[in-house]
């Protein structure tokens, strides 16, 4: 990769939600954004305020910050307003926002706190319909747009520890479906990026996250996909060269979502056996 990147998202315009610190993937999409030409402001939750990293990004990538809680009606259509403002019509969207409840309480799936499961579900995924309609309804959103939401293939398949956290995925990639038949009309596109596991803040919060991380890079041909690397697809995905490219979850993951089991795995299977 080029250090001055190779200008893929020149003259374009866009929002980041959801960049926590410097080991968020959102932070790297950030980065990669910036340095491929975009523009864009960058927007979380108010209470992310506190930990001061975002102010950094901010005025590294020559920004603005918008804070705003994402399952809050009014704050999102504020959010749209002012980037409107300071920016103009958007020509993408990143949403990487997320959020189990339970499963940082460490309460168990069969006992699932019911309102801790709604504000996941709502933090993970209701999010993004919220902010595609309020983008839609200021006049946000420019035609040929992208939007691009983080997921993960627990949404697909059960992980145990990922818990409620594969449902709230399960219904992101529904929502990206969903809303994507409704913006083709005019030329939106809106794509899912299901992800290796990554050592993120949220990603390491799980518990048992060191054995799935550990587990996706013996099992993926390529090893586990890093959040640079993320950033560096997502931009191709923010792009005019993925124009025709609608409605997907499409999995960056070093090929562990086509594997089922390796030579190595067979071995060390066999080896407890004698």
């Amino acid at each position: 990769m080029s250090r001055n990147g190779y200008g893929l998202l020149a003259r374009k315009r866009g929002i980041i939600f959801g960049a926590l610190n410097d080991r968020s993937i959102a932070w790297a999409i950030a980065e990669a954004a910036h340095r491929e030409g975009a523009r864009f402001a960058l927007s979380n939750a108010p209470v992310a305020r506190r930990l001061g990293a975002l102010s950094r990004l901010a005025e590294e990538t020559g920004s603005p910050l918008i804070w705003a809680d994402a399952t809050k009606d009014d704050d999102v259509r504020g959010t749209f307003e002012e980037s409107l403002r300071l920016l103009g019509p958007l020509d993408f969207i990143v949403h990487a926002i997320g959020m189990g409840v339970n499963v940082r309480k460490r309460r168990p799936y069969e006992k699932l706190n019911y309102e801790w499961y709604k504000k996941t579900l709502d933090i993970s995924a209701l999010s993004l319909h919220r902010i595609v309609r309020h983008a839609l309804e200021t006049g946000a959103l420019a035609d040929g747009a992208s939007i691009v939401a983080l997921s993960y293939i627990g949404a697909q398949r059960s992980f145990s520890k990922y818990q409620e956290m594969g449902d709230a995925k399960a219904l992101l990639e529904s929502i990206v479906r969903t809303w994507g038949a409704r913006l083709g009309a005019r030329g939106i596109r809106i794509n899912a990026v299901s992800q290796s596991p990554t050592r993120t803040t949220a990603g390491t919060g799980i518990a048992g996250f060191d054995a799935m991380f550990e587990y996706g890079s013996r099992l993926s041909p390529l090893g586990n996909a890093d959040a640079a690397s993320c950033a560096d697809y997502t931009v191709t995905l923010l792009s005019d060269l993925t124009r025709m490219v609608t409605m997907q979850t499409l999995y960056h993951d070093g090929g562990f979502s086509s594997m089922g089991i390796t030579d190595e795995i067979v071995r060390m299977l066999d080896s407890t056996k004698s």
